[in-house]
């Protein structure tokens, strides 16, 4: 079975169910006759950069970043504060250091964000690359995300 077609299918069960553990999920993929270990899961819930949220009855389910868009959870925020090295613009672009492994993590965060003044940005593994309109712009998104992690 292929990755992505696993993948997209984690991503179809936990939008329709509240899955709370890997074990849980697991045995909702093997109802599908995917056969998967809870090893598979744990590298395809890093993969898909889930994480977990309150759910009902005071219980937390997975989640993913696209299901949650236009909301920044204090997990999201703090995640970012915790990975952010530092924060520099070169004319209308603003480079953002990461702890390694984080460089996507941050773009996500970014993206959510939605600010109007950001044209794009590219993620690599611990580097942010923001792209906006002009200098001006570029230093509008500094100030407003050290405001964010302040909150």
């Amino acid at each position: 079975m292929l990755r992505t077609a696993r993948h997209a299918k984690i991503l179809e069960i936990i939008s329709m169910k509240e899955i709370e553990t890997q074990e849980e999920l697991c045995e909702e993929l093997n109802k599908l006759n995917y056969v998967v270990t809870q090893a598979t899961i744990s590298r395809d819930i890093k993969d898909l950069h889930l994480f977990k949220v309150s759910g009902t009855n005071k219980k937390y389910r997975y989640a993913y970043i696209n299901e949650m868009k236009g909301e920044i959870s204090p997990k999201m925020r703090n995640l970012f504060k915790d990975c952010l090295v530092s924060m520099k613009s070169a004319q209308n672009i603003i480079v953002i250091k990461t702890l390694t492994g984080n460089g996507a993590n941050a773009g996500s965060v970014v993206d959510k964000l939605n600010y109007p003044e950001i044209v794009g940005s590219v993620a690599g593994d611990d580097t942010l690359l923001v792209v906006c309109e002009d200098n001006e712009g570029a230093n509008l998104v500094i100030d407003k995300l050290n405001a964010f992690i302040k909150q």
